[in-house]
């Protein structure tokens, strides 16, 4: 067949209704989609493959076409949408793939997680980033994330925090005995990934996320030599932490199969460290992802999975952001019962936070008086979406969100490297909330601030909300000249996107 991308075969075709009902909705054209697909297969390398009109049609009439091409669509139809289409949803089989490319249901064991996240990260720091994940990676969602998932509870013989993890860990065959790590040694280790962070919240995820990357290869490298348990046990969590890090930064510049992988790499690195709280903040982040993509069902499961996992270890601020998440993903939902539940339980869990009382880690830290106004706020706004742009879940937002700009602000003053990018969203959100509320004046302005704080900033999510916010009002107020002069400040302030949405 050539590199059309058919199936071959000469079994009875049936009209794959599923594809047609999303190529129906995308408006495109045939000669459109063939135009993309091949677009998209050179910028993998699969300069095979030419798709014209007729093979489009072929599909649409129920031939099953070669990878990579349903993966092209995948992606194609996710960014079209902006939320997860995966190869099944579009009724396309799915080349049966190997753990290491599959994305999320990996084998959980140590000596595998090490290689997994050492060749991932080294893959990620040598090829181009449309390269790479064109070639190797999609979204997964649904059955197909939330399974493996759970298999996170399960024991692991050998996992620090698991019977048989105390005891040394002696060479394997082939196995190298590394030089000792001193107790300095591993304290500039999670020293920096401290550091990191911070550069993150300061920053975004744009600047440093490279960086992030190869200090993780770096870290994969010494868990490659044989280690005493303790020591081996601390290196697994700079090593999760790290993961998450690289997830993190990943999300926020668009990158959103890698980001999904990393999560995924660094939910296996805490369960072998033995931290099912850090676990369930990784959960969590999984997420907000979700809620992203428009998956809040799949964010359920997954707070749900993050909320069981982390009952016994978790601090209050953590418990209180695992309730914090779980009312977006209820409000998302259209859900306001069991979101304004979520929502009480945030904030009554957060007030029993008390670091003088109980040891908190650092990557938690983050979850100040402003993040839980700033959550809850939004909660609020989703629900006002979801219900047909209610103006009283709108007014429930607005005071929270209110709070969360003024505190994000204080801090970003009295630090001067404090949260500039969650002072730069939560702006946008309030801006999206004056706009629900139908008070362009006032969204105009905190859309103003939040480009002033972007400029500042390398992330993609900053940048597309805003964008985003824009345009809705520019919809809907086009003759305010707040919103006009909004819309001209936007080409030459804000620089083009930095990464596709790669969904």
């Amino acid at each position: 067949m050539g590199g059309n991308g058919g199936s071959g075969g000469s079994a009875e075709k049936r009209p794959n209704e599923q594809l047609r009902s999303w190529f129906v909705r995308s408006g495109w054209s045939k000669g459109e989609l063939a135009r993309q697909v091949n677009r998209r297969a050179r910028e993998m390398g699969a300069h095979h493959i030419s798709t014209d009109t007729s093979r489009v049609r072929r599909w649409l009439d129920g031939e099953q076409p070669r990878e990579p091409i349903p993966r092209i669509l995948s992606e194609l139809f996710s960014e079209r949408f902006g939320c997860v289409v995966s190869v099944e949803d579009l009724g396309l089989r799915q080349a049966r793939q190997t753990a290491a490319a599959s994305g999320v249901d990996l084998p959980w064991a140590g000596p595998q997680t090490v290689a997994m996240i050492n060749e991932f990260s080294r893959s990620d720091l040598m090829l181009g980033r449309r390269g790479y994940l064109g070639t190797s990676l999609a979204m997964s969602a649904g059955p197909a994330l939330i399974e493996p998932m759970q298999r996170w509870l399960v024991p692991t013989p050998g996992a620090a925090g698991e019977a048989g993890g105390t005891a040394f860990v002696p060479p394997q065959q082939g196995q190298r005995r590394g030089l000792p790590l001193s107790g300095p040694e591993l304290e500039l280790l999670e020293e920096t990934t401290r550091m990191f962070r911070g550069w993150d919240a300061q920053c975004g995820g744009g600047l440093r996320r490279k960086a992030v990357v190869g200090q993780l290869h770096e870290v994969t490298d010494l868990l490659q030599d044989s280690r005493p348990e303790p020591v081996r046990a601390r290196l697994f969590s700079v090593t999760a932490q790290l993961a998450e890090l690289a997830g993190w930064m990943s999300y926020d510049v668009g990158i959103q199969p890698t980001a999904q992988k990393y999560f995924v790499l660094a939910l296996h690195a805490a369960k072998e460290a033995g931290d099912r709280p850090f676990g369930s903040y990784v959960l969590s982040n999984m997420a907000r992802q979700m809620i992203h993509l428009n998956r809040p069902d799949d964010a359920l499961e997954l707070i749900h999975l993050a909320q069981y996992g982390g009952r016994d270890g978790a601090t209050a601020r953590t418990q209180a952001m695992l309730y914090a998440m779980e009312a977006r993903a209820h409000a998302n939902l259209g859900q306001p019962k069991q979101c304004h539940r979520a929502v009480r339980l945030a904030v009554e869990t957060f007030a029993d936070a008390d670091p003088a009382q109980e040891a908190e880690p650092d990557w938690i830290s983050f979850f100040s008086e402003a993040e839980l106004n700033a959550e809850n706020a939004h909660s609020y706004r989703d629900l006002a979406y979801v219900a047909g742009r209610s103006h009283t879940y709108a007014s429930l937002a607005l005071e929270p969100m209110e709070t969360a700009v003024r505190l994000f602000g204080q801090e970003c003053v009295r630090v001067g490297h404090g949260p500039h990018r969650s002072f730069a969203l939560n702006l946008v959100g309030l801006a999206t909330v004056h706009l629900l509320r139908r008070e362009p004046d006032a969204c105009a302005a905190r859309t103003g601030q939040a480009i002033d704080v972007a400029k500042r900033l390398r992330s993609e999510r900053v940048n597309t909300r805003i964008r985003k916010t824009a345009s809705s009002a520019r919809r809907e107020f086009a003759d305010v000249a707040e919103i006009a002069a909004l819309a001209e400040r936007l080409p030459g302030e804000l620089p083009a996107a930095e990464a596709a949405i790669a969904v």
